[in-house]
């Protein structure tokens, strides 16, 4: 092939999740490495704004969720994605790219578990640079709390930007609906003793919209679980 080496592509599947994003895919897909991913599908929750179309004009394969909430959209992962390691990966703004394959590397090492970080070393949320901080506050106060109850030490317990084993879905086996499956997966592990890593990430601001996650609802939701999880 003239010297040329085909690129070796991750053994991995990126899920790419939306409801309503058009404005955030327009400027982020393009940003993702998709020449060195094996497999990259969507999951979707209805969206109404030309999301579907535009994955469509791309050719990005998407499966649409019947039941709405993130709980949902990642069993459906789960159970589409033909490779062991999978990444979700939302492009609302908030995810950086870059981070994607650095996700893949360490589950590729044997890592079960593997989280990008707002709040680690090196790393930034979107609302450091604002007066108050009632998301920042929330997320470390809830991780603080799983990490006492469950003998943990991670710094971001909470992000959806992450990477997990088929396996290690299996064994921690998380029925959550909602914000609430990426917090409950992360206790879960915990509590089995899994190898979790994280990785510094870089929050940048939101493109376009507003999140669908209420901080006092999905804190609430976040109680509940810990409650839930501590006398199971």
């Amino acid at each position: 092939m003239n010297g040329l080496k085909k690129m070796k592509k991750v053994n991995g599947t990126l899920v790419i999740l939306t409801w309503n994003e058009i404005n955030g895919l327009k400027k982020i897909l393009p940003l993702i490495p998709k020449d060195e991913i094996d497999e990259i599908f969507a999951v979707d929750g209805g969206s109404k704004d030309g999301t579907l179309e535009f994955y469509k004009e791309n050719k990005v394969k998407v499966f649409l969720q019947e039941k709405k909430g993130r709980g949902e959209a990642f069993r459906i992962a789960i159970k589409e994605a033909r490779n062991e390691n999978l990444v979700f990966f939302s492009p609302d703004g908030n995810e950086n790219p870059r981070d994607i394959l650095n996700l893949f590397n360490c589950l590729n090492e044997g890592y079960d578990m593997v989280i990008a970080s707002r709040f680690m070393k090196g790393s930034r949320c979107d609302e450091d640079d604002k007066l108050i901080k009632i998301r920042k506050f929330g997320n470390k106060t809830f991780t603080r709390i799983a990490n006492i109850l469950f003998n943990g030490n991670l710094t971001d317990s909470i992000n959806g930007f992450r990477g997990i084993k088929k396996e290690t879905w299996r064994k921690i086996n998380p029925d959550a609906d909602g914000f609430g499956i990426e917090f409950q997966t992360s206790i879960r592990a915990l509590k089995k003793r899994m190898r979790i890593k994280e990785i510094p990430t870089i929050e940048k601001e939101r493109i376009g919209g507003e999140s669908t996650a209420r901080s006092f609802k999905v804190g609430w939701q976040f109680i509940w679980l810990l409650r839930r999880e501590f006398f199971n």
